[in-house]
């Protein structure tokens, strides 16, 4: 029984980072109808963003582990924010009336050319950062027991907060309205004087800055990455977004979700050499039953 527990522990930890990355996917496909397939290497952009920030804090002589992950936070989304709005002006913007195929090259791309210029930049050996939050919670659960990190809780509660915030963005304020609108009906919403060429670059960027939230949460709490860590991780997200519904906020939590406690249990109880095939097994039984996503909608053709 600890063993399961932990498992879930652990699960619910990589199911957040999984959902606060699929939401960059989700959101740009639900508003414009296309894949940011660079999406996973704007997370790994962030890792050594956040590596840079730590090393400048560290250079001015902060200490303060607070501080440092504000500031960590802050220097991180900004500027993986600004990645993201780049992305869209360079490789999306001027193919928006092409072919999604020329839309996907161009993504595929997007993609190399930010491996590549890290890679170039930084080097191609795996890079680190030193743990600063130490400790644990234990919990005994019958001859066993159950370890949460206090780096865990604190990926799970910004992670919830993330996740919180945005849905009431979307949900609530004039800027999700828009989104909305846009989303339903691009066309009508120019037309009603939304600027929807912003309304997508502000998307972008949205979807920027919860890939960088991950991106900080989880090079923290593992220390190691390198230039090609976005394509794994960008791949598992994407699968968490069709899983839960492209185009679904909620599906995209949830995805996340499914796929990390999914991935964590079978690791866990049964072989981790294993665990990517149960996951993406598990995708096509449920995209088999549900081929729009567990709360995904069927596209309907406008005429």
């Amino acid at each position: 029984m600890d063993i399961v527990l932990q498992q879930l522990v652990n699960g619910l930890t990589l199911g957040s980072v999984y959902g606060l990355i699929a939401i960059g996917y989700t959101m740009v496909y639900g508003i414009i109808g296309m894949i940011n397939f660079a999406h996973g290497d704007v997370y790994m952009v962030s890792a050594y963003i956040t590596a840079i920030a730590l090393a400048l804090l560290t250079f001015f002589g902060i200490e303060s582990f607070p501080i440092i992950l504000v500031g960590t936070l802050f220097l991180t989304v900004a500027v993986t924010g600004a990645y993201g709005w780049v992305i869209e002006r360079i490789a999306y913007r001027p193919l928006r009336s092409s072919s999604r195929l020329s839309v996907l090259i161009s993504a595929i791309g997007m993609s190399l050319i930010l491996q590549n210029y890290v890679q170039l930049s930084q080097g191609a050996n795996q890079q680190g950062v030193p743990t600063l939050l130490t400790g644990a919670l234990r919990f005994h659960v019958g001859d066993g027991f159950v370890q949460i990190t206090y780096m865990k809780l604190l990926i799970l509660f910004i992670s919830i907060l993330g996740m919180g915030v945005l849905t009431y963005v979307i949900q609530k304020t004039k800027l999700g309205r828009m989104c909305r609108a846009t989303q339903q009906d691009r066309k009508m919403a120019s037309i009603l004087g939304i600027d929807t060429d912003k309304v997508i670059s502000t998307v972008f960027v949205i979807g920027a800055v919860m890939a960088a939230l991950a991106g900080v949460l989880v090079t923290l709490d593992y220390g190691a990455f390198d230039f090609y860590v976005g394509f794994i991780i960008g791949i598992k997200a994407f699968t968490a977004a069709v899983l839960g519904g492209i185009g679904s906020l909620p599906g995209a939590m949830l995805g996340g979700l499914i796929l990390g406690l999914s991935e964590a249990l079978f690791a866990g109880l049964i072989s981790s050499d294993y665990k990517d095939v149960f996951s993406f097994s598990l995708l096509v039984l449920i995209l088999i039953v549900r081929p729009s996503g567990l709360l995904g909608k069927p596209e309907v053709e406008k005429v």
